[in-house]
């Protein structure tokens, strides 16, 4: 027995041939740096600034309500659950698969009991046969051309693909937690700002109307101070319905109840949308870092693998099965001198014949594999772009920010102006009205440009593969 144990171990060893392809990850079909022009000039970044895909999200977000937000989603989103749970499952399938490259042994014991019949018997009287068994077996299919560790390498490859889905679905929920909360919080500023502004023009709206009854001014001023309320007012609604909204998608993306004091608006846009300046980096750097393409060379490297499998189908396959053990017609001398008994079956399997079955699956092997290559080959691309897109947006976000700023403090001062004219009797109500609607569209258009180079902080972090830590 000792020698059969030990031909199956070297057997073992010997069996490490492989037909897999030698796997050489694509060149990648994208240039070697990112675009240039005007719109990929955004303000200096520091020689010393971290990649991306170094920076937690807890340290690239400096507001701490969304920090504790973002942990919430992390801990209940279903989707993100049902990721780690795809981990889990193909960790264990990839344990089914790597088990066939070690010998199997059992254990295995028994009685048989056999009666001889009355009329069969010398003497006419019937004997009861019992006979005991004990005994160890070992099994192994020898891998000679490398089937089972062709196969085992898919599984592994599938199961490592997994993590970066994994990896690849939490960072998405980062950015769509950090952009959902962004968005409330523009929400809420603008609805403050049509709360404030209904507030000015009902003063306004009061003005005119105790001067159209003193028959200071006609009817006109009071009509159009009123549509200015009324507007404002309209706006009021529309606001109240968007930032209602944006709590219920907060907490669907979250997948638990966010509690009221982590949604409130408590400082302006401005100054909780502070993130950290990010380099760009080079895009054969940036693009291997990012789990999407990752888990795309992945599968790619399983249907390398699964060739090698479909290769190893034509050849022979060899296994082989030993057993030892004791047996004896009493179960007290089961084990005793002379009891031992042994086994060995070397079994081969040749193919001769199966109707183009074995052929047929090397096709598909090899197809799988130009699939895997395409879709590795179309997810560089897809990152490329949207990191190209980022940067444009980076480049141009700064000079509009600062331009909307610029306006929007310039129509404030003429709107005092007009104001103060009016309230003063010097001129009519209507370029009053005029500058204040001027005020508001530039007000409003403020928030929504710092809303847009926040959000552009939260997709380049995303872009170039942050998030994950």
């Amino acid at each position: 027995m000792q020698k059969t144990l030990f031909s199956l171990a070297a057997a073992a060893l010997l069996s490490a041939c492989s037909l897999a392809p030698v796997y050489e990850r694509p060149a990648a079909p994208v240039t070697a740096g990112w675009p240039q022009g005007d719109a990929y000039k955004p303000a200096p970044v520091a020689a010393d600034a971290k990649p991306a895909a170094d920076i937690a999200w807890r340290d690239y977000f400096a507001d701490e309500r969304l920090r504790e937000v973002i942990a919430l989603a992390l801990a209940n989103n279903r989707d993100l659950r049902v990721s780690a749970l795809n981990i889990e499952k193909a960790r264990a399938q990839y344990g089914i698969q790597r088990a066939a490259l070690v010998p199997s042994v059992s254990a295995s014991g028994g009685q048989n009991a056999t009666r001889t019949a009355d009329n069969m018997s010398a003497g006419g009287q019937g004997q009861i046969n019992r006979q005991y068994t004990a005994s160890l077996g070992v099994s192994y299919e020898l891998d000679f051309f490398g089937k089972v560790r062709s196969l085992s390498e898919a599984a592994l490859q599938q199961y490592l693909g997994t993590e970066e889905a994994r990896r690849a679905q939490q960072i998405s929920l980062v950015a769509e937690v950090a952009n959902t909360w962004l968005s409330l919080q523009a929400d809420r500023e603008r609805l403050g700002l049509a709360a404030d502004t209904l507030k000015s023009q009902q003063i306004s709206y009061e003005l005119s109307k105790r001067r159209f009854a003193a028959g200071a001014t006609s009817g006109l001023d009071m009509y159009e101070a009123q549509t200015s309320v009324e507007a404002a007012r309209n706006d009021m609604a529309v606001y109240t319905a968007q930032v209602a909204q944006g709590e219920n998608a907060l907490a669907l993306v979250v997948g638990t109840v966010v509690p009221a004091e982590l949604q409130q608006q408590q400082a302006p846009l401005a100054s909780v949308a502070a993130m950290a300046e990010l380099p760009a980096g080079l895009p054969s750097e940036v693009l291997q870092r990012r789990p999407d393409v990752l888990g795309a060379e992945r599968r790619l490297q399983a249907a390398n693998a699964n060739i090698g499998a479909a290769r190893a189908a034509f050849f022979p396959s060899i296994s082989l099965t030993g057993s030892a053990g004791s047996a004896s017609s009493n179960l007290s001398g089961l084990f005793k001198a002379g009891s031992g008994t042994w086994s060995f079956l070397p079994q081969i399997n040749l193919p001769i014949f199966n109707g183009g079955a074995n052929t047929a699956n090397l096709k598909v092997a090899k197809v799988e594999r130009d699939i895997a290559v395409a879709r590795y080959e179309q997810a560089i691309q897809s990152a490329f772009r949207e990191v190209a897109d980022a940067l444009a947006q980076r480049g141009t976000l700064d000079e509009r920010l600062a331009s909307q700023a610029a306006l929007a403090d310039a129509s404030q001062k003429s709107y005092r102006i007009h104001e103060a004219r009016y309230q003063k009797g010097s001129e009519s109500y209507l370029n009053a009205l005029v500058s204040q609607r001027a005020l508001y569209a530039a007000q409003q258009s403020l928030i929504s440009a710092r809303l847009a180079r926040a959000s552009n902080q939260v997709t380049l972090y995303k872009v170039l593969g942050g998030g994950y830590q």
